[in-house]
């Protein structure tokens, strides 16, 4: 890591990335939630900073659509995260983790009938959830 000013954002960014583990963040609310705080730090310096703790594990990318752009989620200590399919609201943008027998099914089914295996980290449904739909 590097020494000073910028390990001290970098410990930041990862510290609120930690505590943000229950949810996808953008790198736009990073900055936001930092300069906030009192912590000035870039865009630029975060989202080089999150293409590393990709890179090694830490965090995982989630484009969910062309709007919003990537999101972020800590998972170095929640690896089940790969194993589930993701639903997003289309009126709030809530992201849900499904994780149930009958989507497990799916994938075997497409895998044994299919020949293709479907890469959770990427499977993102669309719709509106139980508080939009009304």
């Amino acid at each position: 890591m590097d020494k000073g000013y910028k390990t001290k954002q970098k410990q930041i960014i990862l510290e609120y990335i930690k505590s943000s583990k229950d949810k996808h963040i953008t790198a736009a609310e990073i900055v936001a939630h930092l300069n906030s705080a009192g912590t000035s730090v870039g865009v630029t310096t975060v989202y080089r900073y999150l293409d590393k703790l990709v890179e090694i594990g830490y965090v995982r990318k989630y484009n969910l659509d062309e709007k919003t752009g990537a999101c972020y989620q800590y998972i170095k200590d929640n690896e089940e995260c790969v194993e589930h399919f993701h639903l997003k609201c289309v009126k709030c943008g809530e992201l849900y983790h499904i994780s149930c027998d009958f989507m497990q099914g799916i994938d075997e089914h497409v895998l044994e009938h299919h020949g293709f295996r479907i890469d959770n980290t990427k499977t993102v449904l669309y719709g509106k959830c139980k508080h939009c739909h009304s």
